[in-house]
């Protein structure tokens, strides 16, 4: 059963004190230490940092690093998220060029690219996006794209055309959790509105893949999340992710509960019956944790079922 956080033990911090089972180790490997100083060079921020993700020892000891372009303040607040919020600065014309750099360097087959909500911007920060592919295209032709977009609200069609049109290999934008939180959880969005967003991208451009996650733990009910997996394969989603909610603070959202990782494999089990061409669902999975590998096993998977379309 899962652990309602009412029940468990406080850390000194004042957050519920984790299960062993997302419990990580502080990372300290030489390639981390090598991984942080590289993007404090080129001036680059990571949701890595920013979001206080758990994997950041195990990614930056591979060199792998998700990139958060437009810099590092969010003009939403959500309750789930610890990027700070705010009137953010201006747009770096430098910054395409420097993820471009950081990927030349870590020697990244496939990156991840993020960015922060923009709702100052005229496009959403859409452009930036464009340049930002545009420039790995130039110097890194081998590596693979893959982009988590925010929802580019009251400006998405023109915004997911411009990107869509960029040609990255992967687009991401995740729900998060299930309709009935959006209001609490999620409130500068709208659900059905990402939704359309997945769907516009599959209808401009067939051949990227689509993914999309969600966080569980904060108070959503298996038939809720099961009514999203269908919606997201309404929408023509490939990929699916689903991890575990860890409040940052105090003043965040509360988790409701530590989902145990046999309920997770029940998670992937039921979003695998409904047509995924790929699912990953654990404690510790993130939208961008082994991303270059999950990228690869999809264009395995696809490639597979090719023939199949074709009565072969």
């Amino acid at each position: 059963m899962s652990e309602p956080v009412l029940d468990l033990p406080l850390t000194p911090s004042g957050l519920p004190r984790k299960p062993d089972w997302i419990r990580v180790k502080a990372p300290t490997s030489k390639a981390y230490n090598e991984t942080r100083a590289l993007m404090r060079s080129l001036k680059l921020n990571t949701v890595c940092e920013e979001a206080a993700c758990p994997n950041i020892g195990e990614c930056w000891s591979q060199k792998h690093a998700t990139v958060m372009i437009l810099g590092d303040t969010c003009t939403r607040a959500c309750a789930f998220c610890n990027v700070k919020t705010g009137m953010p600065n201006k747009v770096d014309a430098t910054e395409p060029g420097h993820v471009a750099e950081a990927a030349a360097k870590l020697g990244l087959e496939h990156i991840v690219i993020t960015s922060v909500d923009r709702d100052d911007l005229p496009d959403g920060g859409a452009s930036q996006f464009v340049k930002v592919i545009q420039e790995l295209r130039r110097q890194t032709p081998s590596t693979t794209i893959e982009i988590l977009t925010p929802d580019f609200r009251n400006k998405m069609d023109r915004a997911v055309e411009m990107i869509v049109e960029a040609g990255p290999d992967v687009y991401n934008h995740n729900l998060e959790t299930v309709p009935r939180l959006y209001p609490t959880i999620r409130p500068g969005a709208r659900y059905y509105h990402s939704l359309r967003l997945l769907d516009k991208v599959k209808q401009l451009s067939p051949t990227i893949f689509t993914k999309s996650g969600l966080m569980v733990g904060l108070g959503e009910t298996p038939l809720e999340l099961h009514q999203v997996f269908d919606d997201m394969r309404s929408a023509g989603v490939d990929f699916l992710t689903v991890g575990q909610y860890l409040q940052p603070t105090p003043r965040h959202a509360k988790v409701m509960e530590f989902v145990p990782p046999v309920t997770f494999q029940t998670y992937a089990a039921v979003a695998r019956s409904k047509g995924f061409l790929l699912v990953a669902a654990s404690p510790l999975t993130r939208s961008s944790y082994h991303a270059g590998r999950d990228f690869a096993e999809m264009q395995a998977r696809r490639r597979a079922a090719v023939p199949k379309s074709f009565g072969a």
